[in-house]
């Protein structure tokens, strides 16, 4: 297939169109099943080049979660605790633990089920059965692997009364070297961003303190790849083999680090014990469930639970989360990692990052208020490294 003809671009209006190489070669890939649109490929083509390149640099099965042409997560495949099992609605997965691919699609699916709603997946292996049923079981655009086991193509092939995307990609496939797009009728030329993100990238820490363990690289690792395919301004909080919030498309840093880091917050919250103990009514299905926690975390908790409105989603009233609560338990978090596509220009960043839990910081540097940024980790007894390396995407 040398080119596959889309309904339409972004948008109906935009007619017609198609994906092709300008090379006239084949398609490095084949469609199983569906028939995607010109988003999803976005989503598909910058998620495969994340978990293909994660996979490289941790030697770990991959999976990504994308929506609008930017991570919800990405998670590599380590087996996931009780509680966080529980937070991402798989404890009841049976052979979860025996998949590596299915638990880094379950980590990545659950870091953000509000935004990962009718997403996009990624996956750096063969899709077996138990991803796959993970996967049919979820509100999703479509999938993109480099194949799947007969057990996972029928499983996902019934899903959506058969018209499911299901995309197999050709591992081996190398773009050129150069790349083109096109805006407002004007070509753009650069060349592609090969750079590989690896331990080396983490050597020159200038903080005080220098303890970086190898859990913690791995988590800075897992936070540079994926905003190297997030849309910048961004920034991402990591932990545990996962990215567990990304701020994307930003135009200030910091909102990007408040961005994340509420998202990171939340994906904390989700694992406290009234949360995990929710009595949600057995009828609420799983997006509504996740639109309950997400107001019920939040200052809205009262839409939620207010007399004649608590029995939509719940068989008995539960206590709120209060405010105090929720900080005490944050408070108790250390250990996160958190990455910047560009320098941190001051230090409010770190004061936001402080408030996530986190303790380890990969950023390139170069900003003329590096002092006081390395200064307020310094403070904190944070560990950063200056990686030298700017990861804009767009």
């Amino acid at each position: 297939m040398k080119e596959f003809e889309l309904k339409y671009g972004c948008n109906p209006n935009q007619k017609p169109a198609r994906i092709f190489l300008r090379s006239g070669k084949e398609l490095p890939i084949e469609i199983l099943s569906g028939r995607p649109g010109y988003i999803n490929f976005l989503d598909a083509f910058n998620g495969w080049q994340l978990v293909k390149e994660l996979k490289e640099a941790l030697g770990m099965p991959a999976a990504t979660s994308f929506k609008h042409v930017s991570p919800t997560s990405a998670a590599v495949g380590t087996v996931l605790p009780d509680t966080l099992k529980k937070a991402c609605f798989v404890d009841d997965i049976p052979g979860l633990d025996q998949s590596p691919l299915a638990c880094a699609y379950a980590r990545a699916r659950g870091t953000d089920r509000m935004c990962s709603f009718g997403d996009w997946v990624s996956l750096s292996d063969v899709c077996d059965e138990t991803t796959a049923r993970l996967i049919a079981r979820e509100v999703s655009d479509g999938v993109i692997a480099p194949g799947y086991t007969p057990e996972a193509l029928e499983i996902l092939r019934a899903k959506r009364k058969g018209n499911y995307n299901i995309v197999r990609i050709d591992p081996s496939y190398v773009p050129e070297e150069v790349e083109t797009k096109e805006v407002f009728g004007i070509t753009f030329e650069q060349g592609r961003n090969n750079l590989r993100m690896n331990g080396e990238l983490l050597n020159n820490i200038v903080t005080e303190k220098k303890m970086l363990p190898e859990s913690a690289k791995r988590d800075l690792i897992i936070a540079l790849i994926t905003l190297k395919y997030t849309q910048s301004n961004s920034v991402c909080y990591a932990v545990d083999g996962q990215a567990i919030g990304v701020g994307a498309g930003q135009q200030s840093r910091i909102h990007c680090t408040r961005l994340a880091g509420d998202k990171a917050d939340i994906w904390h919250l989700r694992q406290h014990p009234k949360v995990l103990n929710l009595p949600f009514r057995e009828d609420l299905k799983r997006p509504d469930r996740d639109n309950v926690i997400d107001r019920y975390i939040s200052e809205e908790w009262e839409d939620i639970l207010a007399d004649g409105v608590w029995q939509n989603s719940f068989t008995v009233r539960p206590e709120p989360l209060s405010k105090e609560e929720k900080t005490q338990y944050l408070a108790g978090i250390s250990g996160v990692a958190l990455g910047s596509d560009a320098f941190f220009p001051f230090s409010d960043n770190i004061d936001r990052a402080k408030k996530s839990g986190v303790s380890y910081i990969a950023e390139p540097g170069g900003s003329i208020r590096d002092d006081a940024v390395i200064d307020a980790c310094n403070a904190y007894g944070m560990t950063m490294a200056f990686t030298g390396i700017r990861l804009f995407h767009h």
